[in-house]
């Protein structure tokens, strides 16, 4: 298993990597590979895409190679004079073409768009072939400026901008295709050992001076290229000879959480007490000097590879076939400038993965073979492609975080893990149901502890969306183009969420004692508070419903009285809802509508959206207003309940108010409650209608 470094993934006859070719298109007709399920793949939390790029196996005739800039895979038969085939992972249509045989190709790449190849045949020249609809298939060529120099490869940094690397420096072009010439931008002179670019940064690594420790970065962007500060990677001990010390297969380059890293595989540790490999990782900022900053412990020696997965950097053992995951957001030891961290999980294998067989159905009835993991003939790039040149296939490595939930048993290291995921939502949200159920049913503060973290991230987005929006209404924003909304990740777990998926639902199953479930929608409400997020209603509404079900009527009075749960519109309603079981409820809910500085109208108004029309009534007549309301507001209110009795209560009340103040029941013309007199008689009768009294 090759490290990350290569260029040109390895054949299966050496043990070496594909050719590492440059750009490609993608995808065509692989198969959907099967990681194998089961018992055996329980605890894996790696496995291999489902949806490989298969491509030609590398033999004598076809060349493998991979442009890490696209992402794509070029099959290169015979220089080319048979045919260029390019994959790509997100690309589900391959490119095809013939280009004519000058000689072995050592590197072939794709500007990003693909519209323009370059080729590398010698030492001396790239070769330029422009993929322009209309644009004459003719070759151009570009030699090194530098004289008596070697060029080791090419990067494109733009669909028109690309970098020579050469053993005595590197040269930075633009590609004018209508002219199909280039134009020198820049260049810089320095002895090169080696060189490795992060095409996520636009960053190009050059490894300099005898030992090859010193590295140097350039940073490119719109025609502009940025000497960055140059560091040394620490050797393990002194070397004893005056070569090449540091292996471009023991460093790689990725973005971990935004920012630039150079991770250093070094195979013993400096420390005489400490065996096994480590991974040291340099942070190179655009600004200021590179420093290393943290330490991943591997505790074992071999043959290892890494990748960068979802933040993640994963560090694959041949020996052993396992793989570990290190996060560096996780707390670890601090030695006053480097963190020490050691894996999060404990080491299992990618999960077993099993490649279909190609054919006719007759033929393909046949089970799928088992692919050989951890195989001699695997390379890695970054950040997480994994390409098997003797089997043909491309694959991205994934992290599963279902295995996960069972392999780290600290609730609060799980959730610190959880919620530095891309695909944590769903995840968490199950961790947080098992942890209220049997038989995994957490302590308070255990619960607490994952309501407070889940808590955080929620009441971060919740600011910075608030800054965004100040921002933008001040007009502040026009003098900052650069300004965006804040990007909901999944991380943002917020009460709609818990509400639906976790609490509700918890609620409804009645598994576990009525203390238990009030004391753990009381921590998710005392957990909002603690951080200043506004509580919801229908949160408070599920504590109410919980109480009233448990006859809990002195902690519902007791909760109200003193302002446990806040006051709101929805909540006065529901307690208003509630006055046939618990007939304080009543007041308890008028009282809240009147701290609430409500005016009479408006609590009438809405009493009746909520069908309460018996309340409302009474509430209008405890304030002495029942004279003056309207007849058929109240009567529409009523038939909209479809309440037969209900209704007829209503319509009685308003007769014997017609009686009392006009001296007959009748509604007059102006209540327009003709509609309501019908529908009365329909229902009941004429007969029912109330007669004039006559004194």
């Amino acid at each position: 298993m090759a490290a990350a470094a290569g260029r040109q993934p390895p054949g299966p006859a050496e043990g070496e990597a594909p050719a590492a070719g440059r750009e490609a298109g993608a995808g065509g007709e692989e198969g959907e590979g099967r990681a194998k399920g089961g018992v055996e793949a329980g605890g894996c939390y790696l496995a291999l895409c489902a949806r490989p790029v298969h491509f030609e196996k590398a033999n004598p005739v076809n060349c493998v190679f991979f442009d890490e800039a696209n992402k794509q895979v070029f099959a290169v038969r015979s220089g080319g004079a048979t045919g260029v085939v390019v994959k790509g992972l997100e690309d589900r249509n391959p490119i095809s073409f013939r280009m004519e045989d000058k000689g072995e190709v050592k590197c072939i790449k794709f500007s990003l768009g693909n519209k323009i190849l370059a080729v590398q045949r010698t030492l001396k020249s790239v070769d330029f072939l422009n993929f322009i609809p209309d644009s004459p298939q003719l070759e151009y060529t570009q030699e090194c400026k530098t004289k008596n120099a070697n060029i080791l490869g090419f990067c494109w940094t733009s669909s028109t901008e690309i970098v020579f690397i050469t053993d005595q420096g590197i040269e930075f072009y633009q590609v004018l295709p209508e002219k199909r010439t280039l134009k020198l931008l820049k260049n810089q002179s320095i002895n090169v050992n080696w060189y490795m670019y992060c095409p996520e940064s636009s960053v190009i690594l050059l490894s300099t001076t005898v030992l090859g420790n010193v590295l140097q970065p350039f940073y490119f962007k719109s025609g502009t290229m940025s000497k960055l500060s140059k560091f040394e990677i620490e050797l393990p001990a002194a070397p004893k000879s005056s070569k090449l010390s540091l292996s471009e297969r023991d460093i790689a380059m990725a973005t971990i959480y935004g920012q630039l890293y150079v991770l250093y595989l070094r195979h013993h540790s400096r420390t005489s007490n400490s065996t096994g490999a480590e991974v040291v990782l340099y942070h190179l900022p655009r600004e200021g000097s590179c420093k290393k900053t943290h330490i991943l412990k591997l505790n074992r020696t071999g043959k290892f590879a890494l990748n960068v997965v979802d933040n993640l950097v994963v560090v694959h053992h041949q020996d052993t076939e396992t793989s570990v995951i290190f996060d560096i957001k996780l707390k670890g030891e601090f030695d006053g400038s480097t963190t020490i961290h050691q894996f999060v999980l404990p080491p299992r294998s990618i999960q077993p993965y099993q490649i279909p067989v190609a054919g006719p159905p007759s033929v393909t009835s046949q089970a799928p073979v088992p692919c050989k993991l951890y195989s001699s003939s695997w390379i890695v790039f970054q950040p997480d492609i994994i390409i098997s040149a003797s089997e043909g296939y491309l694959w991205s490595l994934q992290v599963k975080l279902e295995p996960v939930v069972n392999l780290l048993v600290d609730k609060g290291k799980l959730m610190d893990f959880l919620l530095q995921r891309k695909e944590c939502k769903m995840v968490i949200l199950s961790v947080c149901s098992q942890m209220l159920s049997e038989p995994e049913r957490g302590s308070l503060s255990v619960i607490a502890t994952v309501f407070d973290k889940l808590n955080n991230e929620y009441k971060k987005y919740l600011e910075a969306e608030q800054s965004y929006t100040m921002v933008v209404e001040t007009g502040l924003s026009r003098s900052n183009p650069l300004l965006k909304r804040p990007v909901r990740t999944q991380a943002v777990i917020d009460q709609s969420d818990m509400y639906t998926h976790v609490l509700s639902v918890f609620t409804e199953k009645k598994e576990a004692p009525h203390k238990f479930t009030i004391a753990v929608l009381m921590e998710y409400i005392r957990s909002l508070n603690q951080f200043q997020i506004a509580v919801q209603h229908y949160l408070y509404e599920l504590v109410i419903k919980t109480l009233v079900q448990h006859n809990l009527f002195y902690m519902l009075h007791q909760f109200l009285q003193y302002h446990v749960l806040s006051d709101s519109k929805p909540l006065a309603c529901l307690l208003l809802s509630l006055e046939s079981i618990y007939p304080p409820a009543h007041q308890l809910s008028l009282d809240m509508l009147k701290r609430l500085s409500t005016a009479n109208d408006e609590i009438v108004e809405v009493l009746l959206s909520k069908h309460q029309v018996l309340a409302a009534l009474r509430f209008i007549r405890g304030i002495g207003g029942h004279d003056s309301i309207s007849a058929r507001k109240f009567l529409d209110a009523a038939k909209q309940a479809e309440d037969e009795m209900l209704f007829y209560t209503i319509f009685r009340f308003f007769e014997q108010r017609n009686q009392r103040l006009r001296g007959n029941p009748s509604f007059t013309p102006g209540e327009h409650c003709e509609e309501h007199v019908t529908f009365f008689k329909q229902v009941f009768g004429e007969q029912a209608l109330m007669k004039p009294t006559t004194f």
